[in-house]
């Protein structure tokens, strides 16, 4: 499916609520798929494969997935190969990659950044290789899918950011206008609006998830238009810097990474993928993997960084209130809810499905620039 949810790998894709006490929102999933579990392997004779859309070198997202690659090598340590490529474009290259995987003799292949059907065509022809796609869309006897509900750290930190904010302009930095970016300005301006209900969010589309030079423009940009608090989806520190040489707060995605701007940094909403590669390859050495559909909670792969040095303690402590009641069962994802252009899209009193919030693709009042 080649079109905007091939650009992202935080893309669309379909789900139901389900139960699991492994990886638990209040309102998440993790929905096993009907699929007979593929045959053991031998650990020394497993062959695992990752395949990255950037460097593993970003500090963000690349970063953090290679960082479950080292676990599993650590807790895999007599395994025959892991192979893993950086940088693969959204094109048939990545289709060939993952190809070379496969005659390579890859048991379990790890797409990081969800290619579609650039990776579903080899999915097809392999039967016998298990395959994760991050923010996937699909399911098949071979294939699952794997993504992180983090609209509701961001939720936490826009309520920071609304606090924070002396002029109630927000600013954001997002690559393209695809579902995970609508979650995420959304959620953001939601919490920013529980403390400033006239806060807004100005949001800059660079069409790239790793442009330092871009993110380092538009953050810029944002400031010379009044922004006093940035906010995005990148995966490098650009605008962070932009924000420390001016003077105006930021949060980040990804990791931790306050060192480039100290006295800037709020928090970040930090990934973790290490357990889950080391569980899933657990299971696919024992002959017990079968293809299922995961949403990491807050707490349990996804969450809100430790507070900025410079974050007021009065800041933090009302802010994670919220993440407290949320983590408890609440959801903020509650109508009315309205569109940018007026139009009720969530009735008074109805909470969006998590599918909904996977599938975001309209803004709520008072995001500009989506």
């Amino acid at each position: 499916m080649i079109d905007l949810r091939n650009l992202s790998r935080r893309g669309f894709l379909n789900m139901a609520a389900a139960g699991s006490a492994a990886m638990m929102l209040p309102t998440g999933l993790v929905r096993p798929a009907h699929a007979a579990p593929l045959a053991a392997i031998k650990e020394e004779d497993a062959v695992i494969g990752f395949g990255h859309v950037g460097p593993i070198t970003d500090e963000g997202w690349t970063w953090s997935h290679h960082q479950g690659l080292l676990a599993v090598k650590e807790a895999f340590p007599k395994l025959k190969k892991v192979l893993e490529v950086e940088n693969i474009p959204y094109s048939a290259d990545a289709t060939r990659t993952y190809r070379q995987f496969v005659s390579e003799g890859a048991n379990m292949i790890f797409d990081t950044s969800s290619n579609g059907d650039f990776l579903h065509e080899v999915v097809r022809r392999a039967p016998e290789v298990a395959f994760m796609e991050c923010n996937g869309h699909l399911t098949m006897d071979n294939l699952g899918w794997y993504y992180l509900a983090h609209w509701y750290p961001t939720y936490v930190v826009g309520v920071a950011a609304g606090m924070l904010s002396k002029t109630g302009k927000l600013g954001y930095v997002a690559s393209f206008p695809v579902a995970s970016v609508y979650a995420s300005t959304n959620a953001f301006l939601m919490g920013a609006r529980t403390v400033n209900p006239n806060a807004t969010l100005q949001t800059i589309v660079i069409n790239s998830w790793f442009d330092p030079q871009a993110a380092t423009q538009a953050g810029t940009a944002l400031i010379d238009n009044g922004c006093d608090f940035l906010f995005g989806i990148m995966d490098e520190a650009g605008y962070l810097q932009v924000a420390e040489k001016r003077g105006v707060w930021a949060a980040m995605w990804n990791t931790d990474i306050r060192r480039y701007g100290p006295n800037s940094y709020v928090s970040s909403i930090i990934i973790d993928f290490k357990d889950f590669y080391v569980d899933q390859v657990k299971k696919r050495l024992a002959g017990e993997w079968t293809p299922t559909e995961n949403l990491f909670a807050m707490g349990k792969g996804v969450d809100r960084d430790v507070w900025g040095e410079k974050v007021p303690a009065e800041v933090g402590k009302a802010a994670d209130a919220v993440r407290d009641k949320i983590m408890a069962g609440w959801s903020p994802f509650e109508g009315e809810l309205k569109d940018a252009k007026g139009n009720v899209k969530v009735a008074k009193g109805q909470r969006m499905t998590e599918l909904e919030l996977y599938n975001w693709d309209w803004s709520v009042e008072g995001v500009t620039g989506l």
